[in-house]
């Protein structure tokens, strides 16, 4: 018999689903899976998930694609909002260190 979707999440909050038995949020999975990454290269990426818990996850996301697309970009300006309040307080030679890190993901994010 097949095990429930949910039973591989913890569902800690409106804005913090996890994986059961780990501390990755789903949302990790579902941005590498967007970016087109198989589910054997995301578990290679996160060796504390096993195949079947991110087959699991990318089950449950197409299933709930609109709510946890809106999950997604939640979790992204919840983000980005600490970050500018950080920077609000950071020199601005940290925050140029800050942003250089940041480029790739960003660009990757912005499809470029």
């Amino acid at each position: 018999m097949n095990k429930p979707l949910e039973d591989y999440l913890d569902f800690l909050g409106p804005d913090d689903i996890r994986i059961k038995g780990t501390r990755v949020g789903i949302e990790t999975v579902i941005r590498a899976f967007s970016d087109g990454h198989s589910p054997e290269m995301i578990q290679q990426e996160y060796p504390t998930l096993t195949l079947e818990q991110v087959y699991a996850v990318i089950t449950y996301y197409l299933q709930h694609r609109s709510e946890l697309d809106d999950y997604v970009r939640r979790l992204d300006a919840w983000a980005y909002q600490q970050r500018a309040k950080q920077q609000e307080n950071d020199p601005p030679e940290v925050i140029r260190r800050v942003r250089q890190q940041f480029e790739p993901y960003e660009a990757r994010r912005a499809g470029r």
